[in-house]
């Protein structure tokens, strides 16, 4: 009996690590962990931009911008590369991507050559004939009657145009082209350029259509104001037919990320998993060592009855993949973990000038903490101030130095060691990264077994040829014995003369890391967010013509604060 019951809690407790251990396995975070490759152009730095995600066989299969090739995946986690030789046009500027009866077709930027695989994973690539022309951002939609149509639109004057083609006459058009969506940032703020939108003197750039439906609606988004800027994302407009005429959505813009770790949610594509949920893959900004420096992201999505939403809040905090059909516009994907590294006391081995190890706590992607080489041994040491329970960590590097580029046959892979420590003197490994072999430079550890420490320590174990070893944030996360923010008080909004433009002033809170900001343009859909710190925040990129409904919430290590009442700006 005695033994009977001890077997049955062994097996109890096996069971729940090892749901534990499942559910670890589908946590991830923005930006994507890609091998994104070295450009060859200008100054050395990454680059991958402009997705597309589509489900082939029961994979999905990621393409992009200036990438050498692409990558696929089980899991939307974990990707593997394929260096292609065989798709003659995958350098192009913002792929278009179609899943159509059996095999995948791809059209680049600028080009008029169409190529086709039934096999991508093993880079099959075939030319077929194309009576296609060169488009800039391109981009396929197949209707629920299976007719493809391709949408196209990159120009700070030129609108968003359309029209019906046929794929078994080599993707021709059978339709007259369609003006869809003009430009209208006198009206639309997120249109204008500028990190603030502030560049009113000046026209952004509407680019990047693409289609999905819904039910009877089309949802027509488009990315503006420019690729470089914090505030690029993407609008949204809807008809009842996939070639208009389409009118600005309520709750417009579709997708925006101008605040928290990494920012942008602009040129992307949505897309489908394999449970039927919606999702956008979206451009995220760097632009720190060049202008088109940037990043890939996901987004959970959704759509109702005309209007759409792409999930970007917290989405730079771990989140779960759904292993099911998810209603993301009641369920969060939260993995319920609070950042602890927000501003927290740094300290390292050596620092190059200009960068200081601060930057490496700052939660801002566009600076780093660089070592003054790249010598095995550098480290960065962070202090919590008091013991945390951590349970997951993301090492974000930064490149620092490097004269990789993407055709190099070496390419830069870091190898480290992350330690852990309650007092500083006596030293626990984290994670053992020593022999680590993929190029992936946003990994999101997630531990088996949540630690107690104050302390956290990465130290570099390889020597780097040419280089520095260098992280633009050491992120942590878990949770502190730190009491919840309270409601944030005094909340208010103005609108400015220039109707485009709000601005957010609150009473400070002790004890906060942040906060986040959220509209809409009912009180049932408040759902647009952007994460900020201090206790006043301007942004131009409001709609001119619709009253908002807004609300704020404070976090900190500790959890979040409960939103502050809503109320309407007129």
């Amino acid at each position: 009996m005695i033994k009977s019951i001890i077997f049955l809690a062994i097996l109890i407790v096996s069971n729940h690590l090892s749901a534990q251990e499942m559910q670890n396995s589908r946590i991830t975070t923005n930006p994507l962990n890609l091998s994104y490759r070295f450009q060859i152009d200008g100054v050395s730095r990454r680059e991958a931009a402009d997705p597309v995600i589509v489900l082939y066989k029961d994979r999905y299969f990621l393409f992009a911008s200036h990438s050498s090739g692409y990558w696929y995946s089980s899991d939307l986690k974990n990707w593997d590369y394929v260096a292609s030789k065989n798709l003659k046009t995958v350098e192009a500027w913002a792929p278009a991507v179609l899943v159509y009866k059996d095999a995948i077709y791809y059209l680049g930027m600028g080009e008029k050559r169409i190529f086709k695989s039934t096999d991508p994973i093993h880079d099959q690539w075939e030319e077929i004939e194309s009576k296609s022309k060169d488009y800039g951002d391109p981009a396929f939609f197949q209707d629920y009657d299976g007719r493809v149509y391709l949408y196209y639109g990159c120009s700070d004057n030129a609108p968003i145009k359309g029209f019906e083609i046929d794929p078994e006459d080599g993707f021709k058009a059978i339709t007259p082209e369609v003006e869809l969506i003009p430009h209208n940032a006198n009206r639309l703020g997120w249109e204008v350029p500028g990190e603030k939108n502030e560049m009113t003197d000046k026209k952004g750039w509407n680019e990047a259509p693409c289609i999905t439906r819904d039910g009877d609606y089309y949802y027509l988004q488009y990315s503006a104001p420019g690729t470089e800027f914090t505030t690029y994302c993407t609008g949204v407009y809807i008809s009842k037919n996939p070639l208009g005429p389409y009118t600005c959505a309520e709750g417009a813009p579709f997708s925006i990320k101008p605040g928290g770790f990494i920012t942008g949610a602009g040129h992307g594509h949505p897309f489908k998993d394999r449970y039927g949920n919606d999702w956008y893959v979206g451009t995220m900004i760097i632009s720190a060592k060049d202008h088109f420096e940037r990043r890939i992201g996901i987004f959970p999505a959704f759509y109702n009855n005309g209007y759409s939403h792409g999930v970007t809040d917290y989405t730079d905090f771990p989140f779960i993949l759904p292993n099911k059909k998810v209603d993301f516009s009641k369920k969060s994907l939260s993995a319920n973990m609070n950042l602890l590294s927000y501003n927290k006391p740094t300290k390292a081995s050596s620092s190059y000038p200009s960068y200081e190890p601060d930057k490496a706590s700052d939660e801002n992607i566009k600076t780093s903490w660089s070592a003054a080489t790249g010598k095995k041994d550098e480290w960065l040491q962070m202090d919590l101030g008091q013991i945390m329970k951590i349970s997951a960590l993301q090492i974000c590097f930064a490149d620092e130095g490097f004269q990789s580029y993407r055709h190099d046959v070496n390419t830069p892979v870091y190898q480290y060691i992350v330690e852990y420590s309650t007092d500083g003197n006596q030293w626990e490994m984290l994670t053992d990264r020593s022999k680590n072999t993929k190029d992936q430079i946003y990994e999101l550890i997630t531990l088996k077994n949540s630690v107690q420490g104050r302390f956290v320590r990465v130290r570099n174990t390889k020597d780097f040829q040419v280089g520095r070893f260098s992280i633009a944030d050491m992120r942590l996360f878990g949770e502190a014995n730190y009491k919840k923010p309270e409601k944030v008080s005094n909340f208010q909004a103005k609108r400015q003369k220039d109707r485009r433009r709000i601005v957010f002033s609150w009473d400070s809170q002790q004890s906060t890391t942040g906060y986040v900001i959220r509209w809409g343009s009912t009180p049932k859909q408040i759902n647009n967010a952007v994460m900020v710190y201090g206790n006043h925040a301007e942004f131009g990129f409001f709609d001119r013509d619709s009253p908002y409904y807004v609300t704020i919430e404070a976090f900190n290590e500790g959890g979040k604060s409960k939103k502050s009442t809503p109320f309407k700006i007129d």
